[in-house]
């Protein structure tokens, strides 16, 4: 276990705030920091997104792009940096010797909230959970804001700060510049490697990263994770860690009958259970939900645990499952052609996710992967490929982990830098009954801007296939 940094007597004194990165995240703080009568000044290396240079004009808000003027930078009383930019960058180095504290948005947004707010993090999960949540809670009347790593800015919606919650899905980069930022519920999905070139190859800074999301929390607080997961339950036990909150286990343990804050899921039921003041638990089978699959039993017991710790009524948790609509790109069906079916996953960047994916499908699977990897230990997926996997079609510029790997494990394996050509090759490899499934187990940035254009692109690729 590794010590998480602090910055020591963080007085918030300054009227000197500079952000660095003009996307969603820097242009809702850079807003709210104009609004709470702050110096303000935005420097993104890139060029801006029209959309938000027109926002900082119209709020007087000076700001440079396609470069940074070092010496305004290193002025600043405080930074608040995008989570795209990594510690290591030699600007923020600078900006740490100098002593200036380097925050994220989530960290300043909170600052000026007086809602409740509710922190879910996850190496895979999180978005699907964290929507979910959100539709639980506004299906069930509460006055409710969504935010974090998706949708509109956290620190944008403060300004206003008409919410009574916040369901924020929260990132390994944002916690990491997090010090006094405190969730009333936080969840912890799971962990497992991702993003690990970011953290120097180091799996502990990764869950130190995770970590931060409690490093704060008192008895007042509640905790929901994922008690199947090696790596919290490890780090737990290495942090002597006291569960203050409600685990969540996928299987029901030998020893645990009777103990009413475990929560599980047996013969396709989840059975969401909470102490206080609850006696039964909360039976849901899967069939009567719209999101399917292990995984998302667990996302379904957190964002359900959620709303029992808000007393929502069951009625209206109920009623929230079988109305949820998921986010785009994650196991999304994208059309039919001669029997064969294609999924876009393409939110799918890690290798966890990939194995969740396969888990959900009993047909012969035709797999599209590849693109930027990031570290990945393709081993964790093996054992499914060798099972459903008839073809892997590698899609990227660099091709060679992925293909090394699989040689010899799945009997075709083609490769590809053309999204189009690896739907076209998917259905001449399909039969009728298969499924051709789009889930990369990387990022995307090779070939695409993002999962969603990957996502996106997939999609009309399968158009074109099924028009003719």
């Amino acid at each position: 276990m590794t010590t998480t940094p602090q910055y020591p007597n963080i007085k918030h004194q300054t009227s000197n705030i500079v952000i660095l990165g003009g996307g969603e995240s820097g242009a809702g703080a850079a807003l709210l920091a104009k609004a709470r009568g702050f110096r303000v000044f935005l420097s993104d290396k890139g060029k801006l997104a029209d959309k938000y240079k027109t926002i900082l004009l119209d709020n007087g808000i000076p700001f440079e792009e396609e470069g940074h003027t070092e010496e305004k930078i290193l002025a600043a009383g405080e930074i608040i940096k995008s989570p795209g930019i990594p510690d290591k960058a030699e600007l923020i180095q600078k900006a740490k010797q100098k002593g200036i504290p380097v925050i994220s948005e989530i960290e300043f947004a909170a600052r000026y909230t007086r809602a409740k707010l509710i922190g879910i993090t996850g190496s895979n999960g999180k978005t699907t959970t964290t929507l979910l949540t959100y539709h639980l809670l506004k299906n069930a009347g509460l006055n409710v804001g969504l935010g974090g790593n998706i949708g509109e800015s956290f620190a944008r919606q403060v300004i206003e700060d008409s919410f009574d919650y916040y369901v924020l899905e929260l990132s390994s980069f944002q916690l990491d510049n997090s010090y006094e930022f405190n969730p009333h519920i936080a969840v912890l999905l799971n962990i497992t490697p991702d993003h690990l070139d970011r953290y120097d190859y180091t799996f502990q800074k990764y869950i130190d990263s995770k970590f931060r999301i409690l490093q704060n929390q008192t008895s007042e607080n509640y905790f929901i994770y994922y008690a199947d997961s090696e790596a919290i339950v490890q780090e737990m036990n290495s942090r002597q860690l006291i569960p203050i909150g409600l685990p969540i286990t996928t299987e029901f343990p030998e020893g645990l009958t009777g103990k009413p804050n475990v929560s599980y899921l047996k013969d396709d039921v989840i059975a969401v259970n909470f102490e206080y003041g609850h006696q039964e638990p909360l039976r849901i089978p899967m069939s009567e939900m719209t999101i399917k699959g292990r995984h998302n039993a667990i996302n379904a017991m957190a964002a359900t645990l959620v709303c029992r710790v808000l007393n929502v009524p069951e009625g209206k948790i109920r009623e929230g499952l079988k109305t949820f609509k998921n986010a785009p790109h994650r196991l999304e069906p994208a059309g039919e052609k001669d029997g064969v079916t294609f999924i876009n996953d393409s939110k799918a960047t890690n290798v966890d996710s990939v194995f969740y994916a396969l888990g959900s499908f009993a047909q012969p699977l035709i797999l599209i992967a590849g693109g930027v990897d990031k570290g990945n230990d393709y081993s964790q997926i093996e054992a499914l490929v060798r099972e459903k996997v008839k073809a892997l079609i590698c899609l990227g510029r660099d091709n060679a982990k992925l293909q090394a790997y699989f040689n010899g494990k799945v009997p075709v394996i083609h490769e590809t830098r053309d999204i189009r050509e690896a739907v076209k090759l998917g259905l001449e490899l399909g039969q009728p009954g298969d499924v051709v499934l789009l889930s990369p187990a990387c990022a995307s940035f090779d070939l695409f801007r993002n999962y969603e254009d990957r996502g996106e692109q997939f999609k009309a690729a399968v158009k074109e296939v099924v028009d003719g």
